[in-house]
């Protein structure tokens, strides 16, 4: 079914893997074309309580294929650009958790992949950068937008304007990473994360990432407004009755995403 990337379930979690070793895992239209199928597998399974995203080999993806784009026009470069913003942006919208861990490089449209993810894990041997602008283009995934948006508009716009590669401690310092592991501790440590994540709630794990996601790009009232209605609408379900009953007869809950 995809000739680029790698999708399974452990659980209830997903993990895509790309898999390009040809290309450092670097995207082109297949790379996109199966991303864009197997988000649609994501957004259709119900059962999913996360999503981790992750590359082969000594790559997470090491950015947008340069020869896939060098002969681009203008038309051909905007509807480029437009395609892959769409599909980062469908990633960051989906309701459920999502953790990139970022193996080694990440890239151009590779650190634009980690950003569209709720949280970023990295090998201590990842690398980070936007260095478009040594290729005479700026970022065409979004990663404008995210990046400072991740960590302040006065350090992205210094990734962005020198193209500067940054190491994995460095990213965590800055707010783009949440944590560095050893290289072979990385993806152990990104399903401990996932499944810390999915053994709760999910109507309520998805509320409060709409919350979040959604009341960002608010002011505060309205903000403290969309949370109220979703706390409660959360008391209408049955996992917050099986949730408050659980704590008050001291054993565990089991929820039924209802």
């Amino acid at each position: 079914m995809y000739q680029t990337i790698h999708y399974e379930k452990q659980e209830n979690i997903g993990i895509i893997t790309i898999d390009r070793p040809e290309a450092l895992n670097a995207i082109n239209g297949a790379v996109i074309e199966d991303l864009e199928k197997a988000i649609a597998e994501v957004e259709q399974d119900g059962e999913l309580g996360c999503l981790i995203v992750t590359g082969a080999g000594r790559s997470f993806v090491a950015g947008a294929d340069i020869g896939v784009q060098q002969p681009f026009d203008l038309t051909a470069g905007r509807n480029w650009g437009r395609r892959g913003s769409a599909l980062m942006r469908r990633i960051e919208k989906l309701e459920i958790p999502t953790i990139a861990a970022v193996n080694g490089f990440a890239l151009g449209g590779g650190c634009e992949l980690a950003m569209a993810c709720d949280i970023i894990l990295a090998s201590e041997k990842a690398k980070f950068g936007q260095p478009e602008v040594t290729l005479g283009i700026p970022p065409g995934f979004s990663g404008t937008q995210r990046l400072p948006r991740r960590i302040g508009v006065a350090k992205a716009k210094e990734l962005i304007f020198s193209g500067k590669v940054i190491k994995a401690e460095e990213a965590k310092d800055m707010g783009l990473v949440n944590a560095v592991f050893a290289p072979e501790e990385l993806m152990n440590g990104a399903l401990e994360m996932a499944r810390s994540f999915a053994k709760n709630a999910p109507i309520a794990v998805k509320y409060s990432k709409a919350c979040i996601d959604r009341g960002m790009q608010m002011d505060i009232d309205d903000g403290i407004a969309l949370e109220n209605e979703m706390f409660g609408m959360c008391y209408a379900t049955e996992d917050q009755k099986e949730g408050m009953t659980a704590f008050l007869e001291k054993r565990s809950a089991t929820f039924h995403n209802k």
